[in-house]
């Protein structure tokens, strides 16, 4: 199967010239996690994640998006979807542009990594439980939190998303980087530190997403895929035993556990 086969054309883009208060806009309207950032003539200057925009600490309207944009890998519309995916992984991208050819950088399309884990059957040899997979060692949130504390964490680990969790620990929802673009709760409010006013930040339980999406430690990674799809949504918050927060499974940790078993086969649609 070749990128052409499932990707999606005319995406989403913003030109290098305009400003960062566009690109959050169109984040905000479009539900996007990227932009895809293009010259005058259309050709690919790179991709711009929720991440750059986080990371913008300028109140200035006059800030352009061309400097913030980050390299993609090449991807072309006759290229197999397995080393597509492969090269996702090693950029730890989940959308890259898809452009004419190597030659020609005029963007054609986009594919996201649930694009591919919608259209491939998960190998026997994957590990068997969401335990092996799943991202450790998170750090959950409350609902009384400071969204710019969440957002500081965010910004200091690379985390797309945090758990939240209730009084006794339990999981009862998420805060994600879409939430905090999406609300406007955090526009990065200073030019400096002398002008940084935490107390104005609202509370987390203001701007997360609700229901918790949750699934346990012996969960199968097709499990996780088909919650993911089903839902949209970009991770799972994966409990113990106990019912306790062990890990966070996304769409990335998925296809990375795909990629790691089928080095060199290519992948085949689902059924």
């Amino acid at each position: 199967m070749n990128v052409s086969e499932i990707m999606t054309e005319e995406p989403v883009s913003i030109k290098e010239g305009d400003f960062v208060t566009r690109a959050r806009q169109l984040m905000r309207d479009h539900l996007l996690r990227s932009l895809v950032v293009v010259d005058e003539e259309n050709r690919l200057v790179g991709m711009l994640s929720d991440q750059d925009i986080l990371r913008v600490t300028s109140t200035r309207s006059n800030v352009t998006v061309g400097g913030y944009a980050s390299q993609s890998p090449t991807i072309t519309p006759d290229m197999d979807i397995m080393k597509a995916a492969k090269l996702m992984v090693q950029s730890r991208q989940n959308r890259v542009p898809v452009v004419k050819s190597t030659t020609d950088r005029t963007v054609v399309g986009i594919l996201s990594n649930v694009d591919i884990l919608r259209n491939v059957d998960v190998p026997k040899n994957v590990p068997n439980t969401l335990q092996a997979v799943m991202t450790k060692k998170v750090k959950s949130c409350s609902p009384e939190d400071k969204v710019g504390t969440v957002w500081g964490h965010m910004l200091e680990t690379d985390f797309t998303g945090i758990p939240v969790v209730s009084k006794k620990g339990e999981p009862i929802g998420m805060i994600t980087r879409r939430d905090i673009i999406k609300s406007g709760a955090v526009r990065i409010e200073v030019e400096d530190e002398r002008r940084t006013r935490p107390n104005d930040s609202p509370k987390v339980e203001k701007i997360m997403s609700t229901p918790a999406y949750i699934l346990s430690e012996n969960d199968s990674i097709q499990s996780a895929i088909e919650m993911i799809i089903h839902y949209d949504i970009g991770r799972v918050t994966i409990v113990n035993e106990k019912d306790k927060v062990s890990g966070i499974v996304d769409r990335q940790d998925l296809l990375e556990s795909i990629v790691n078993v089928w080095p060199e086969k290519p992948f085949e649609n689902r059924l």
